[in-house]
């Protein structure tokens, strides 16, 4: 059997991180871009373009080698639906939600997608939470209690729409467990804009603006390409080091929120978001941790 060196290993790990990275410098430069559009086109309409443009590309990715019908082609029907819809809303509630809010205080709730999983995946997967597990879901959410500030004169009810964007997002990360051991990555991936792109259909043209000018649309249409980008960075991450070493690199998320924030706005985070993105990471950071010594013996093989 062959083996990989040390230093071919390492290299892959730093590869990893890296495309990591690229995601989550990807992920906010797109967000500010529609914080920038919000304002002169309704949410549906960016939804729509956004996840149509992203089928565009994977199709066009996958398509020359599986064709069409070997893309859509699927043993688990319901399932791919139910994480296609999961993702739609969740893209819907945060492109809704990061209108009124800063980026860096959208991107810190929706940061407690892992905490929601490590809870769902009970009722839904039937795997266990641990004592340490539920405590650290705890935490995590008194961080966002202290990001969103309900009951004070900061709050802003479109913090609730970046929740319930983390909530559809844990689901869809769960049903995509689901789905990883019957049907191909590609399917999958083909199946997260396809039903989007079905459902939007018919609420766009409802709701559709025209573009004021070339550079709107140039934008609109770039979400996609930067979405798709994004994910793919995600995937090949995953490829090329262990889910436990480079999930914490997905929290650079933050730094590229505050950066494009910044760069829209002219504002830093205040100190009360920062103290409460440093909770929910780190809880979600323990989660990892616990997770990977739950599994260790479960993948170590003689």
């Amino acid at each position: 059997m062959k083996t990989v060196d040390a230093p071919a290993r390492q290299n892959r790990i730093v590869l990893g991180i890296f495309f990591m990275c690229c995601a989550g410098t990807l992920f906010p430069i797109m967000n500010g871009l529609v914080q920038i559009l919000s304002p002169r086109y309704p949410s549906e309409q960016i939804v729509g373009v956004r996840t149509a443009a992203h089928l565009v590309i994977i199709l066009a990715m996958f398509a020359p080698r599986y064709g069409i019908v070997g893309l859509v082609r699927t043993t688990q029907p319901k399932w791919q639906i139910a994480r296609s819809i999961a993702l739609l809303m969740s893209t819907n509630l945060f492109f809704f939600g990061v209108k009124h809010l800063p980026l860096a205080k959208a991107a810190s709730i929706s940061f407690t997608a892992p905490l929601i999983v490590a809870m769902l995946a009970w009722p839904i997967l039937g795997e266990r939470v641990s004592l340490a597990r539920f405590v650290a879901v705890v935490v995590g959410f008194i961080g966002v209690l202290v990001v969103v500030q309900p009951g004070t004169e900061l709050f802003q009810w479109a913090s609730l729409n970046i929740v319930g964007s983390a909530i559809c997002y844990a689901c869809y990360q769960i049903f995509t467990r689901h789905v990883a051991g019957h049907d191909r990555p590609e399917t999958s991936a083909v199946y997260s804009a396809l039903i989007g792109t079905i459902i939007m259909g018919a609420v766009v043209p409802w709701t559709w603006v025209s573009f004021h000018n070339l550079t709107d649309a140039a934008i609109m249409f770039s979400l996609g390409l930067l979405g798709g980008i994004g994910h793919y960075c995600v995937a090949r991450a995953m490829i090329y080091a262990p889910a436990n070493i480079v999930a914490p690199f997905q929290y650079w998320q933050m730094i590229g929120s505050v950066a494009v924030g910044y760069m829209i706005t002219s504002k830093f985070p205040e100190a009360t978001t920062w103290l409460g993105a440093a909770i929910i990471c780190c809880s979600g950071l323990y989660i990892g941790w616990r997770e990977t010594r739950e599994r260790q013996p479960v993948s170590v093989r003689a």
